[in-house]
């Protein structure tokens, strides 16, 4: 019998599992988890977090038990990989409760070891009361913490999506928040105009915000946790980092695997690794950009459950294909809505392409509809051909779905007069006669045309 091994027990790991099982009933599938939950969805721990009376399991898609009877999936959690040996087709596992260890046999491998919340190398991190926010386990020590200590304060050092996202949780749970960012602007990637927005709009409600800001170290002041930054002592009672993160890469580089540019596991784009019969899925991975044309890692959800349905199904003997990504993502902080797809400024300065950076704003909304309000949209196009190269938005209304839009646009190589023309639905409560995707792309076409 064919036995295909999955290391990771969450989106790419357990979408990699069930399409394995799902393709070759007969095969034994077995999932290695080392934590205590599978099948997960991260993205809603913050706002599992706002709400007191939600259990943190809550966000358990589908059940160990489950995988187990209705799939016909070995899921074992809290059993931690120490070891892929690629010459014998084994791998090395620690049973965390039982204390002991075993060895396992594979003829398909699948790694799924997705990515960890980068640890800075500051003193502190270890300090009861600083938490980082990754995995389910973190969102329930989290909230354990509310529900116990009742926590007036809190810094969260970093300003990117999940900083944004916790900030509004934590004030929306009654506490005194401050967000500690390195860098000049919040949300690191979108354009200033953007980040400018998303700045007005947490401090408008009450959140305290710095930029520029190193953090040098975390420590007990007087009873009280305390960050020492570069512009002073902040004391609060309790601290979130969340300043990125990092592939969980180490089993497959001691494997001999190769890892790509961006150190994250280096795949085709049937998920195959450098080493026969191993694949690799997930935020542990590369996927390919499609407007860059080559490898990259963003790590997200959509990216990973995608990726682990094609591994899986190669593992069992399909010949699946990834076809790429666009970089396309969205947050929402207090009463706004952040998108953003393909390449930002930096990123076509980097790549040295000479392109426009179109700026419009536009309603939401029909004409004198209530609710409608202001969109911001910037496209970036590229000079000569007109080709989109990406686009951003910013707005208290409808910003995820028409961020759609231009990522649909980028899959199909569209220019900005393509978009221009695009036959888009019009009706007041959703939209004005011209949409405000339609309105970027014309503004963005009339820049090309100077």
């Amino acid at each position: 019998m064919t036995r295909i091994v999955v290391i990771g027990g969450v989106a790419a790991g357990m979408s990699a599992a069930s399409q394995a099982k799902r393709r070759r009933p007969q095969a034994e599938v077995v999932a290695l988890e080392r934590g205590p939950y599978v099948s997960y969805g991260a993205c809603g721990i913050p706002y599992n977090l706002e709400d007191p009376r939600r259990n943190i399991e809550d966000l358990i898609v589908i059940s160990e038990d489950r995988f187990r009877n209705e799939r016909g999936i070995d899921v074992r959690t809290r059993h931690e990989v120490q070891r892929i040996d690629a010459k014998s087709r084994c791998v090395y596992v620690r049973d965390l409760d039982r204390h002991s260890n075993y060895a396992l046999a594979y003829d398909k491998l699948i790694i799924a070891t997705g990515a960890r919340a980068f640890r800075p190398p500051f003193p502190g991190m270890e300090l009861p009361g600083v938490f980082l926010l990754r995995e389910l386990s973190d969102g329930a020590a989290i909230k354990r913490h509310i529900e116990r200590e009742h926590p007036a304060s809190a810094v969260i050092i970093g300003g990117g999506y999940i900083g944004m996202e916790m900030a509004d949780v934590l004030r929306g749970r009654g506490l005194v928040v401050t967000v500690l960012e390195r860098l000049e602007q919040l949300t690191p990637g979108f354009d200033p105009e953007i980040a400018e927005r998303v700045r007005q709009e947490v401090e408008a409600h009450g959140v305290t915000v710095s930029t520029g800001v190193d953090v040098g170290a975390i420590v007990n002041s007087d009873g009280r946790l305390a960050v020492q930054a570069d512009n002073g002592l902040l004391h609060a009672d309790m601290v979130l980092v969340s300043v990125g993160v990092r592939p969980n890469v180490a089993l497959a580089d001691e494997a001999g695997i190769k890892l790509g540019a961006s150190g994250a596991i280096a795949v085709d784009e049937g998920m195959r690794t450098s080493v026969e019969d191993i694949f690799a899925a997930g935020d542990c991975a590369e996927a390919y950009h499609r407007v860059l044309k080559r490898p990259v890692y963003i790590p997200l959800g959509t990216t990973a459950n995608k990726q682990g349905k094609v591994a899986g199904a190669n593992a069992a003997g399909g010949d699946q294909r990834f076809a790429g990504i666009v970089g396309t993502a969205a947050f929402k902080v207090f009463g706004l809505e952040v998108g953003r797809t393909g390449l930002g400024r930096s990123d076509i300065e980097h790549e040295g392409l000479d392109a426009v950076a179109a700026v419009s704003v536009h309603k939401s909304r029909g004409h004198h509809y209530p609710g409608s309000q202001d969109i911001t949209t910037i496209v970036f196009a590229e000079r000569g051909s007109g080709r989109l190269l990406g686009a951003q938005m910013v707005g208290g209304d409808t910003v995820a779905k028409r961020i759609d839009v231009f990522a649909t646009a980028l899959y199909a190589q569209m220019t900005v007069a393509d978009i221009a023309g695009l036959d888009l639905s019009y009706a007041p409560p959703f939209a004005p006669v011209y949409d405000p995707v339609l309105i970027a792309a014309s503004v963005a076409l009339k820049e090309l045309k100077r």
